[in-house]
């Protein structure tokens, strides 16, 4: 159930329900070398080493392992230690560390260096549902080296998590979980800092450090976002009241001094992160749930997409809406996203299509993309706005020309089931995706490499938003 590229863009890395490993060529699509066999049940997640030489990955047969990239072996034993189902595993942004989690409800932090676990294991959440950390409700973090687990597992969770992040240094995780909490764990130590972080009435669906790490949001089905101080993991103000229905999504801006939520209540809203107070009125406009919301790279806008079948283009900050709603998708639009430069907005959609629009304008660009058999899940464009990836219900991931919109080779197959998430690399050179069969798939491309880098960090219940936020720190 998961795929990321390499940091260098060449390569990708994807797990499968049938227990095994593939490395691709980014820019062919080719397989490298045989799959690596090893697992005896699905691969829920994998990782690259931060260096590209060492791959990660987790699984339903409750192991963590650690591959060399070049040969396609396993490097030691199995890490041994989780009690459930590994939902997603990834390694510091130094290389030194490991984390995993897992439906035993705990977290776990490994040395890499002398593999041994640090500290105890971070306990705390209490509900359930399943954080792509591991359905053994624990994250565990592994020693890439030895192959051994550093500490105990971080024990805590009484139900799923369903959103893990690191903090920008790397030097801290949050976890969100059904059990209602969100908890601040030392990725050293693998000591719980501070107490729980109680205050949502219901299940934690998504959370994120700020772009600087002194703050963290949170967005939960009890209708309210939160703001955290990240240091001593008091509440920022009152909650942030607002949304009649769940909240789906929150996100910084990119100089982190705004929140944007989406909620099945239809609107979208802008949020002071520094005061907490909302920013002008909600945004109105959608007539249904509003399933994915983002931010343009410069801030200045926000890009939401509905059940409405509607794309909308919003001014951050006055908050109203710029021009006409996009129209042409012919049911639920899934998900949108801007292009690096922010002047197109790509969107995908149950009616099987991918749109590409013009941001200024808000009129369509050429055709829509034609080609999946199914729901669009998610599109996203490459770090240089020339091509655009889309994963899809018919089991398939595309890559389309973002300037002509045609489709670039051959459809991206060898999932059983759904493709639930696809991203480039900042660099262009990979492709990442992942699928209800749990597996993960990397495909090469080439492109210029820059520093840029992110990948879909999965949860069970929200397999885009968690897994983004994790895999992105991780990287």
């Amino acid at each position: 159930m998961g795929a990321v590229f390499s940091n260098d863009g060449n390569r990708i890395v994807s797990g499968s329900s049938d227990g095994t490993l593939k490395v691709w060529d980014a820019t062919t699509g080719t397989q490298i070398g045989n799959p690596l066999y090893g697992h005896d049940d699905s691969v829920q997640s994998v990782a690259f080493s931060p260096d590209g030489t060492r791959i990660v990955s987790g699984s339903e047969d409750r192991t963590v392992r650690i591959w060399d990239v070049i040969t396609g072996t396993q490097i030691g034993s199995p890490l041994h230690g989780h009690d459930d189902y590994v939902q997603s595993v990834a390694f510091s942004p130094d290389g030194t560390r490991i984390v995993s989690g897992s439906d035993d409800r705990t977290v776990r932090i490994w040395d890499v260096t002398t593999g041994t676990q640090i500290s105890d294991p971070l306990h705390g959440h209490d509900d359930y549902d399943c954080v792509w950390v591991s359905e053994d409700r624990t994250v565990r973090v592994w020693d890439a080296t030895t192959g051994t687990q550093i500490g105990d597992p971080l024990h805590g969770h009484d139900e799923c998590v369903q959103s893990v992040s690191f903090s920008p240094d790397g030097t801290r995780i949050v976890s969100g979980s059904l059990d209602r909490t969100v908890r601040i764990w030392d990725a050293t130590t693998g000591t719980q800092i501070g107490n729980p972080l109680h205050g949502h009435d219901r299940h934690i669906q998504s959370v994120a450090f700020s772009p600087d790490g002194t703050s963290i949001v949170s967005g939960s089905y009890d209708r309210t976002v939160r703001i955290w101080d990240a240091t001593t993991g008091f509440q920022i103000g009152d909650p942030l009241h607002g949304h009649d229905h769940y909240v789906h999504s929150v996100a910084f801006s990119p100089d982190g001094t705004r929140i944007v939520s989406g909620s099945y209540d239809g609107t979208v809203r802008i949020w002071d992160a520094t005061t907490g107070t909302q920013i002008g009125n909600p945004l109105y406009g959608h007539d249904e749930s509003v399933q994915s919301v983002a931010f343009s790279p410069d801030g200045t806008r926000i890009v939401s997409g509905s059940y409405d079948r509607t794309v909308r283009i919003w001014d951050a900050t006055i908050g109203t809406q710029i021009g006409d709603p996009l129209h042409g998708h012919d049911r639920y639009v899934l998900s949108v996203a801007f292009s690096p430069d922010g002047t197109r907005i790509v969107s995908g959609s149950l009616d099987s299509t991918v749109r590409i629009w013009d941001a200024t304008t808000g009129t369509q660009i050429g055709d829509p993309l034609h080609g999946h058999d199914n729901h669009v899940r998610l599109v996203a464009f490459s770090s240089d706005g020339t091509r655009i990836v889309s994963g899809s219900s018919d089991r398939t991931v595309r890559i389309w020309d973002a300037t002509t919109g045609t489709q670039i080779g051959d459809p991206l197959p060898g999932h059983d089931d759904y493709v639930h998430s696809v991203a480039f690399s900042p660099d262009g050179t990979r492709i990442v995706f992942r699928s209800i069969d749990s597996s993960e798939k990397i495909w090469n491309y080439t492109n210029t490499p820059n520093n840029n880098y992110f990948l879909p960090l999965i949860s069970k219940s929200k397999p885009f938003q968690s897994l983004y936020i994790l895999l992105l720190h991780f990287v």
